[in-house]
């Protein structure tokens, strides 16, 4: 499937629950970060925005969440891996839509080098404090996880474990807050 097909079925899946979205707004973030991802690359050889675009269908069409949430998840890697950073998010798009880009950004620079118990504490830090920001960073950063888990196959045996293994301390952070349904 193209870019511009995965592209149309996020949109398929935005009418779907939401007829009402600003499709303009979302066919701008996606313009966005394909022109800001131009060039890059998966470990699967595919074009890199094909990452932000299933991303943004697990946001639309499994979590249902707005316009907002749909946008950030297109642009969720730009201030990270793209020249871009938040002051071009926010004058293109909106403060809101950078502020939730920059949340994300912030919550994939999590380190996973001190003992288990400080790694726990400081993710559980980090969570609580995006999540008193806005809920939807976490809910953008879980899509984010989980449509890299679903394609771990292009990566090392040993990348695939430390993923799992920091998959499953994401997952243990939100058990307690009620975060850890069936859904995602």
């Amino acid at each position: 499937m193209t870019v511009q097909e995965q592209y149309q079925q996020l949109e398929a899946d935005i009418r779907g629950y939401n007829p009402s979205a600003n499709l303009e707004r979302i066919h701008d973030a996606f313009a966005y970060a394909n022109m800001a991802h131009s060039g890059q690359k998966r470990k699967s050889g595919e074009p890199y925005i094909i990452h932000p675009i299933a991303v943004a269908r697990i946001v639309a069409g499994e979590l249902r969440l707005d316009s907002e949430s749909i946008e950030a998840a297109l642009l969720h890697d730009v201030i990270e891996d793209t020249p871009a950073t938040h002051e071009d998010i926010a004058r293109l798009f909106s403060d809101k839509i950078a502020d939730l880009v920059e949340g994300v950004s912030k919550l994939t620079r999590m380190q996973y080098a001190m003992t288990m118990e400080e790694e726990q504490m400081e993710n559980f830090r980090k969570m609580l404090f995006a999540m008193s920001k806005d809920i939807r960073v976490i809910l953008i950063k879980i899509a984010d996880r989980l449509h890299n888990m679903r394609t771990m196959d292009y990566q090392k045996p040993e990348k695939q474990r430390q993923k799992s293994f920091e998959t499953m301390e994401i997952y243990a952070l939100f058990r307690p807050c009620g975060l850890s349904g069936n859904r995602v």
